[in-house]
């Protein structure tokens, strides 16, 4: 569903490869975790696969489609939700969601009733007829979830999606990402929570340095290891 060959990037400023030639493939029906220490490449690379940031060498394709060949048909199949979403704060968050569904042409029955689905899951139907200024950054990031779920994505691609929302709605998240991938959907998304990567993650990916360190199953990842240790404990040993 999602593949990168060879990819680079470096920042002229200082010279540095943010991102140094790494390959990875993602299945359908996958959840993939992307771990690594602040300033690893994690957000560089995922910028990268959504078509913000242009690779300097290598390729990126989301189900065969070169997104940078083809930006708008592989951005057709895909949702992204940055670490801090930047939306729109005079309109109402009812009016962003109306919006997004505007973008990706979603039939306006189809649109109700997903919208209504997420507001339940995500308890925002009391603020949604506000402006997106006056939430808090937690109901932004739900707004922001809603916004990327509503057109049934193939590929839900998510940086750092549990910060500032409360457990409940991290609990039902994670149902989301496994539901859709029972369905044959894909999600990539990095987290700096192990625990939640480590219960959820069909395979794992640790990148440091711009480089992948290693990449697999936990399973994969603990033969590797010295002892039976949790993903916390293999990635310390790893990236430290």
């Amino acid at each position: 569903m999602l593949r990168l060959e060879n990819v680079t990037k470096t920042y002229s400023k200082n010279s540095i490869k943010a991102v140094d030639n790494i390959n990875l493939e993602i299945e359908r029906g996958e959840v993939f975790g992307f771990l690594g220490p602040n300033g690893a490449g994690k957000t560089t690379t995922i910028k990268m696969i959504v078509g913000l940031l242009k690779p300097d060498n290598g390729k990126i394709t989301v189900n065969g489609i070169d997104v940078w060949q083809n930006p708008i048909e592989a951005k057709k199949l895909m949702s992204y939700v940055p670490d801090d979403p930047e939306l729109y704060n005079k309109l109402k968050g009812i009016e962003y969601l109306n919006f997004v569904g505007d973008i990706y042409e979603i039939f306006k029955e189809e649109r109700i009733e997903r919208i209504e689905k997420y507001l339940d899951i995500f308890e925002l139907k009391g603020a949604i007829k506000d402006t997106i200024g006056s939430y808090s950054h937690g109901m932004k990031q739900k707004l922001a979830l809603i916004s990327a779920l509503i057109h049934e994505p193939e590929i839900l691609i998510l940086d750092e999606p549990m910060v500032g929302l409360d457990p409940k709605s991290a609990f039902n998240l994670k149902e989301i990402m496994r539901d859709m991938c029972n369905k044959g959907k894909t999600v990539f998304f990095s987290t700096h929570i192990l625990e939640v990567a480590e219960k959820i993650c069909d395979r794992i990916g640790i990148i440091k340095e711009g480089n992948i360190i290693a990449l697999g199953t936990m399973e994969e990842l603990r033969h590797h290891s010295a002892k039976e240790e949790s993903l916390e404990e293999i990635f310390l040993e790893l990236t430290e």
